[in-house]
């Protein structure tokens, strides 16, 4: 019952005005931030082990706003997924290399797990000339699953695709000029990642962005979205150069490297709540 009622008070909140779902997820971003104190402990250990030169009070003055944007981002679903297009329109700002979408050429998009994905993949999928692929992942709760799956499938050149649907078709749809959005910076266990430095820490990585990129043919296009009082600035950047290579994971830690210069500049917007380091090389104790 409550997941029903959740989904009918989003489509409610669409209408609003954007600076007052800001302030509806600034409060409850701060009402997270005093309730769930396991993942805010996650949050600080993961800023200690990234920030070690920052100053403890700068890293403790970061964690509540990572819950306020992670409320606000969640918040802003409502108009994303039910908002008119012309006002989603209006609210993402797509800037940058978009050049590079021009034609049939196979795209790896490499959307790292900052508040704003869903901005990022609501923008492309409304506003480039393609048709995007992405990998989803099914939720445990059946309600909240069907409406995410159709928010994120609001615009008619989206398809994401299940994880239970393998790499074949995936690899595919790429060949056949359909971008795949992927976000690879996740830990999803030893079995599936190689090690690599995430600052200067070993970190579990995905290493789908080298592979997905040698399968398909393709080249790797970053697009990061940066929440901003007025939307989002969904950020299309050059694709990288001599990428991928025949060495797997040499490319996934530069994938890493190159994802921390984004969080350099918005640290605040990234997903720290998720427990980065929690598969940790053999010997080495954990931090959560």
């Amino acid at each position: 019952m409550f997941s029903r009622l959740g989904v009918l008070l989003m489509r409610a909140l669409a209408p609003l005005p954007l600076a007052w779902l800001r302030a509806l997820g600034w409060a409850l971003g701060w009402v997270l931030y005093v309730l769930i104190g396991s993942r805010r402990r996650v949050a600080r250990a993961n800023l200690d082990q990234c920030f070690p030169q920052w100053s403890p009070q700068q890293r403790a003055a970061l964690v509540p706003k990572i819950f306020v944007r992670f409320a606000q981002a969640w918040f802003d679903r409502a108009w994303l997924w039910h908002g008119k297009p012309e006002v989603v329109r209006r609210r993402l700002h797509v800037t940058g290399a978009v050049s590079e979408f021009d034609g049939d050429t196979p795209i790896v998009i490499f959307a790292p797990h900052f508040v704003g994905m869903d901005a990022g993949w609501t923008a492309v999928t409304q506003q480039l000339p393609r048709r995007f692929t992405g990998i989803y992942t099914d939720q445990s709760n059946k309600i909240v699953d069907a409406w995410m799956l159709q928010g994120r499938q609001r615009f008619e050149t989206a398809r994401p695709f299940g994880r239970v649907d393998g790499v074949k078709d995936i690899v595919s749809a790429l060949r056949g000029g359909s971008p795949l959005y992927l976000l690879p910076d996740m830990n999803f266990g030893v079995e599936e990642s190689v090690f690599v430095p995430f600052y200067g820490v070993p970190a579990a990585t995905l290493p789908s962005l080298s592979r997905f990129a040698r399968l398909g043919g393709a080249k790797v296009v970053p697009v990061v979205a940066r929440m901003t009082p007025q939307g989002y600035d969904v950020v299309v950047m050059p694709a990288w150069k001599d990428y991928p290579t025949r060495d797997v994971t040499a490319d996934t830690a530069l994938m890493n490297l190159r994802l921390q210069e984004y969080i350099d500049t918005m640290p605040d917007q990234y997903y720290w709540v998720h427990k980065r380091f929690k598969s940790r090389p053999p010997g080495v104790p954990g931090i959560y």
